[in-house]
């Protein structure tokens, strides 16, 4: 996959990825500003299972909280993950963050138990987690390894714990189907390295 910005500094590429994030967040908390002054009427955007009306909420459902604890749970990570995950690149970053959002919510929609309502960033986090934790090993990148066991290290704890079907109050499903669709966006959109050019005269 070719880089638009692949002539960009570091620090160009980190400004990018950090306005980005903190423009994604402050967007988040808007959202929320709203849902409550409307007396919650955002939460239906959130995915109610095997409904085919709810179908459109799929990638809404992922800009939606219910109240601003559940906001502030995730907006650390989100931003954390966000940041490090766009410093790849903005074209790829956007393209996996897609890829989660809509596989994440579809598999909401198929596996969440019934009269539930599913909103909220944590399957983005969770997929995030899953792209940045292999995507050195599949592009056989040092410093991503590294990066990954790093990330592994800090957030590996909390990732399991909201994989646990135990929880209540938290879908689990949709974490680990963020999860695995971050995994995906690894190898879908994994850098290959650029092929030496031809010695010879064409």
């Amino acid at each position: 996959m070719s880089d638009p910005h692949a002539g960009w500094s570091q620090s160009d590429r980190a400004l990018a990825a950090g306005k980005l994030m903190l423009a994604w967040v402050a967007l988040l908390w808007l959202l929320e500003v709203v849902d409550v002054a409307t007396g919650h009427a955002l939460d239906g955007f959130g995915v109610t299972p095997r409904d085919p009306s709810e179908l459109v909420d799929v990638v809404p459902s992922s800009f939606i909280h219910f109240g601003f604890a559940h906001l502030a749970a995730n907006t650390v990570p989100l931003l954390v993950l966000g940041f490090l995950a766009a410093l790849a690149g903005l074209r790829r970053f956007l393209l996996v963050c897609a890829l989660i959002i809509v596989v994440d919510g579809l598999g909401v929609w198929l596996m969440a138990p019934d009269r539930t309502n599913t909103a909220g960033a944590s399957g983005v986090i969770f997929g995030l987690f899953g792209f940045l934790l292999v995507t050195g090993f599949v592009e056989r990148r040092p410093l991503g390894v590294l990066a990954g066991v790093l990330i592994a290290a800090v957030w590996g704890g909390s990732i399991l714990t909201g994989l646990a079907p135990t929880q209540t109050g938290v879908s689990w499903q949709g974490h680990l189907i963020g999860l695995l669709a971050g995994v995906a966006a690894a190898l879908l959109f994994r850098r290959r390295p650029e092929t030496s050019r031809a010695l010879s005269a064409p």
